[in-house]
Order: C-alpha cells, then structure tokens, then sequence
C-alpha cells in the first residue's frame, strides 16, 4: 500500500512538472517524454503561432481538453510550438499546421493521425472510440438519453441478444467509424423509450429529422452507407470546424450555394436549396458558403466567381480529377437544382471550365499570354513546338521563376516554330491540362498527335533550351517542386 502511494505521489509530482494552458498540457522537448509516462493517452497538436487554422482550432482543442479532464479520464490534449521545438516536429514528421497526433499507452513510436473534425465534441468521441469499447453499452434508458443529449449524431443499436450475429455486425460497424459514439442495448425499458418494436439500429442527431431507423439486411456495408447518408444534415455551412467533415467525408460530389447570409432572401434561397438536397442524400452534398466572409473569398476565386455575383450554384466532384459544374439557369429554386442534380447524376453535364477573354496584346510580347479560349488553338498548333508555364498570381515560386521565364522568351522570339507562354491557372481551365500545383510547366511539341510533355529539370534558364524542340529524344519534364 505504502508503494502504491509513493508511486502516486511521484506521478502527481510529475504531472505538476507539465504547465497547463486552458487545460491543454505545453510539451517540449524537456518534458515530452515525461507527459507520455505520466499519462497513457495524449492527442498532440504540432502547432505554429501565427497559423490561422491553429487559431480556429483553439477554441475548440481547449474545449475538448476541458471535457476530457472533466471526466478524470486518464486521456489529456497537449500541444507543441513546432516553430520553437523544431527537433520535435522533424522527429514526428510535421510538414504542415496543424498537425495532429495521438500517442497511445505512452508508446512514443508510431502515433497515429487525428483524422476526425474539429470541433470538441468530434476530438473527445475520435479519442474515447481509440481508447475503450467501439459501442458503449447502454443499461438504462437514462444512459441512453445522456448518449443522445451529449452528442450532435449518435447511433444505437437495439439487440435482445447484444452476443447475435447481427449485435456482432454492428460491432464491427462501430469499429470502423472514428466521430460518433455508438451505443448498443438489450434493456426492454429502452425499447419502450425510444418505440423500438424490433432489434434494429436508430442514428440520433440534433438536426433535421431528428433520427433515422435503419431498413434493410444489416451489413456492415449496409450500415456504413446507412450512417454515411444520414450524419450530416442536409444543408452543411462550410466553416473551419466542417470542412474536415465535408473533404473528408466519403460523399465526393459536392454542390455548393455561394450566398451572403445578410441578404434579405437567404432564408428563401436556404428554403429551395434544403427543399432540392432531400432527393440527393447521401450522392451529393449540399454546402452552402457565406460568400461575404473573408476567408471563403478564395473559394470564390476558384471558382471564377466574385461577391457580387453571388448568389450562384456550382457542383465539383473531388475524385482524383475535380471536375466543376455550372447550371445553365442562374435561378435559385428547389426545381432547378433538382433538374441541375438530376443531369449531373446521369451523366448527362459537360464539364464548366473558365476562361478570360483573349488580351488584344496577347502575343505582343516575347511570352505569349493564353487563356482557355486561345488554349487548343496555340498549344496544340501542329507546325509549332509550345513551352506553357501555367501559374497563379499570388504564388510565390511562381514569381520567382518570372523573370527567368521572360529570359526564356526573349531568347526564342525570333523562333517562328517555337513559342513560349504563360496561363493563369487560377482563372482558365483547358481539358488537356489538370493544374494541381503552381508553377505547372508543360511542353507541347510540334505535330498532329497533341503530345503533352512534363518538364522536371533545373530552373535555371541556360537549362531551359528548346533548341532540339519536338525531336523525339526530348527529355523535357516537369520540376516545379524545384523552383
């Protein structure tokens, strides 16, 4: 007995040794070691001062560390100035803020990635799914209340016999779903509560219609699909703490209503789009954004669209190749975008890429400017060989690579086969070219077969010689990471 205190009293000592803020631990490198020893299960946020999706998220972080220590669970939130602890961050491989990590059983190898929302009440069900039961189960119906008032989306599965194949399925559902508790109970009491007549699972949220009840042959298939189109509501706003939820979400077509939420007839608009998303659930995702905050202005910008042209209805599929779409009819009623939704799901829309007019000066200079409209037409001239650097304006190895670009041009003016050019990417889109990173060079040769070269090679402009253009052994590749 007299053991069991001292170690007790040397953890507490420990754990004063850890200095708190908002209940968030600060690690270091001093003291990193000793948190994991002291306690089994920390969520660690690699952080930067001056990151804004780090500033959003601490709110919400400080929250869920509160909620956990609350608890007296032996789970705590802690953080890390990954511009101060530098050692720390290349150990742990932070490329990017925030970077989340969660070390379990104070094993310092192999932490695993947060990959919940970042909202509270996503952080604490992420790391209780981690570190107990995949379904807690529930004895009575005041356990089950508390599960259902505690959580936005919480899922219970009713089974008389919690050992039937059906009990176990529902398991092994739970198991693979990290941000909503599960709950499963035999207690008839319950089954009265909540007028469920049959073993069954019921999805209870805070929103829309307030549950959903599962039909059908349950599967763990089945009910992943059946969570999947029900956890979120209807309407999404895209905010910091939802936009984990949106991208990481298994719905990858997205229809998005750009709309200041002080316009007189928001409400109205909000009414046709939630009345179109009823017939669409779970295959599209309906996401409305505020197009007066600051932040979404680059949203916008990706797009093509600006303020004043709000509001405006566009659809993107984020498969390996993001696709936009945009409605023929700019009204915003529940029938045209049910129509809108209806094409796309069968197949029926042509991809919408933008485009600038074409500049009256665009080949004026030693560097051709391109936009979708002139694209097909230079680019894929047979009789001339086409360096193109496909770039955005606030870039910033896009500016760098300018000057050694307009080098390039000039050198190869007097070249009547060979042009040299430049596309904003951020405001054009051709087919041919999927743009994922700035600066994007692609080199087309001379000839009927639209051939498309990568560059990947120094970027120095002695480097960039397109004397040998369009001869079979070219070696041109792409090297933007180089620039």
């Amino acid at each position: 007995m007299l053991k069991l205190l001292i170690v007790c009293a040397l953890a507490a000592i420990s754990a004063a040794d850890i200095p708190e803020e908002e209940d968030v631990l600060v690690l270091k490198k001093s003291n990193f070691e000793e948190a994991l020893k002291t306690y089994p299960n920390i969520l660690v946020e690699f952080y930067a001062p001056w990151c804004g999706h780090c500033k959003a998220l601490a709110p919400e972080y400080a929250k869920a560390a509160g909620m956990l220590k609350a608890e007296s669970t032996d789970i705590r939130l802690a953080k890390v100035d990954a511009t101060e602890e530098s050692e720390l961050a290349q150990e742990f491989g932070v490329r990017g803020y925030p970077t989340i990590k969660f070390f379990k059983g104070g094993e310092k190898e192999n932490p695993k990635e947060y990959s919940a929302g970042r909202q509270a009440d996503d952080i604490v069900n992420w790391l209780k799914k981690r570190t107990g039961p995949a379904a807690t189960t529930l004895s009575d119906v005041t356990q089950a209340e508390s599960l259902i008032a505690d959580n936005e989306v919480a899922v219970i599965g009713f089974f008389k016999d919690v050992e039937s194949e059906d009990a176990k399925v529902f398991i092994k559902t739970a198991e693979a779903v990290d941000d909503i508790p599960f709950g499963i109970v035999s207690n008839d009491a319950v089954f009265s509560k909540f007028e469920v007549a049959k073993d069954g699972v019921v999805l209870f949220k805070k929103f829309d219609e307030g549950r959903n009840t599962f039909d059908g042959e349950i599967s763990k298939e089945n009910l992943l699909n059946f969570i999947k189109a029900n956890q979120l509501p209807l309407v999404i706003e895209f905010t910091e703490q939802t936009a984990p939820k949106i991208f990481g979400g298994e719905i990858k077509s997205h229809i998005l209503m750009f709309v200041p939420k002080t316009a007189t007839d928001f409400q109205e608009k909000m009414d046709q789009f939630k009345k179109a998303s009823e017939g669409f659930k779970g295959k599209i995702l309906f996401i409305f954004i505020d197009s007066d905050v600051d932040d979404n202005q680059r949203i916008l910008e990706f797009f093509g669209l600006k303020k004043e042209e709000c509001p405006a209805i566009r659809l993107i599929t984020l498969e390996e190749e993001m696709t936009k779409y945009k409605p023929e009819n700019s009204e915003i009623t529940a029938e045209n975008i049910i129509t809108f939704c209806t094409d796309f799901t069968e197949g029926k829309l042509k991809p919408h890429l933008m485009s600038q007019d074409i500049p009256e000066d665009w080949d004026k200079n030693p560097v051709k400017v391109l936009v979708g409209k002139n694209f097909e037409e230079v680019a894929f001239d047979p009789a001339k060989n086409v360096f193109v650097e496909f770039y955005a304006p606030w870039c910033g190895h896009c500016k760098q690579l300018a000057p050694i670009w307009d080098q390039l041009g000039e050198k190869f003016k007097d070249k009547a086969n060979i042009v040299v050019a430049k596309m904003d990417s951020t405001v054009n889109e051709i087919e041919a070219v999927k743009v994922h990173s700035f600066p994007t060079l692609k080199f087309f040769p001379a000839g009927d077969d639209r051939k498309v070269i990568d560059y990947n090679d120094e970027d120095e402009e002695s480097d960039l010689d397109l004397d040998d253009a369009g001869e079979e052994d070219s070696d041109v590749d792409d090297g933007h990471d180089e620039l």
